[in-house]
């Protein structure tokens, strides 16, 4: 098993451990905010499983029904999840209205949010291991995964605050409240998830320092061409692509452009790890003169 899909499974797990305590310290005190906080964990759990699967699929090589692979299955596990977490920031703004409509007293606050806290912990830990892991292997499912595990600690962490309100200041009402402004958190936080893992659907360009990076490359390695027109680049979890056409002189050998290509593509892909390079090579009649001047 690959270390991302060792990870995504191992995220099942502490879901699971992160779900007992935090239902346990909403038995033990009867508070709704924490109640509130269990049900995001759920979420953790069913998200989990969608990431592993997503990294299973996206894992297999490319077939004759899906020549350019199977990555943008983890664009789609993120929009998921972006969607459960928004889903989940509304059950709690709902169970915070019903809270703060009949208040019921709390007991065992103390013990509840310490059961809570440990909880919480076990998944600051989690996320930064699921959010460092998704940056160096460039995988949208562990990322976005990291992200939800931290809106659901940002969310304990307001759960807790409001809970420990109530317990000092007898505010019955604090409670609710506090749960209520950090499920508007979590839910901004599920909307921009879906928002970028929509656009990585829809062959969304990477960021402009990456586009102006590459052609900077382009122009100081395509010596012996005129120019680099019609660049287009996009991403899919682990792999970038890009095309570009390559003006070179009518006169030059169809070996000799061969070697100017090599020589690019070489380059790029130094720069950007699984970066497929696709160039079409055009006589200089065909030059815009516009786009990448060759140094």
């Amino acid at each position: 098993m690959q270390k991302a899909e060792r990870i995504a499974a191992g995220s099942i797990g502490i879901g699971f451990v992160v779900l007992g305590l935090k239902l346990a310290a909403w038995r033990i005190t009867g508070s709704a905010a924490l109640f509130s906080d269990g049900v995001e964990s759920v979420v953790n759990v069913v998200t989990a499983v969608v990431a592993l699967f997503a990294l299973k699929l996206s894992a297999r090589p490319a077939d004759d029904n899906h020549q350019y692979g199977h990555h943008k299955v983890e664009f789609l596990s993120a929009v998921v999840e972006g969607v459960l977490i928004v889903v989940a920031a509304l059950e709690i703004i709902q169970h915070a209205w019903l809270a703060f409509r009949h208040p019921e007293p709390l007991e065992d606050l103390g013990f509840g949010m310490a059961v809570n806290f440990a909880a919480t912990l076990i998944n600051l830990g989690w996320a930064q291991l699921l959010l460092r892991t998704g940056r160096k292997i460039r995988s949208p499912a562990l990322a976005g995964d990291g992200r939800h595990l931290m809106s659901d600690v940002a969310t304990s962490t307001g759960v807790l605050a409001g809970v420990g309100m109530v317990w000092f200041t007898g505010v019955p009402w604090l409670d609710p409240l506090l749960a209520a402004l950090t499920a508007c958190y979590i839910l901004v936080a599920g909307m921009l998830l879906i928002r970028d893992s929509v656009g990585g659907l829809m062959d969304a360009a990477p960021a402009a320092a990456v586009v102006a990076r590459v052609r900077e490359i382009v122009a100081s390695e395509a010596k012996g061409a005129l120019e680099a027109h019609d660049f287009r680049m996009r991403t899919a979890g682990p792999r970038s692509f890009l095309e570009f056409h390559l003006v070179v002189p009518g006169t030059m050998t169809v070996e000799e452009a061969h070697a100017i290509c090599d020589r690019v593509e070489a380059a790029l892909e130094a720069e950007t790890e699984g970066l497929l390079t696709s160039i079409h090579v055009e006589p200089e009649v065909k030059a815009k003169h516009e786009g990448v001047r060759v140094l």
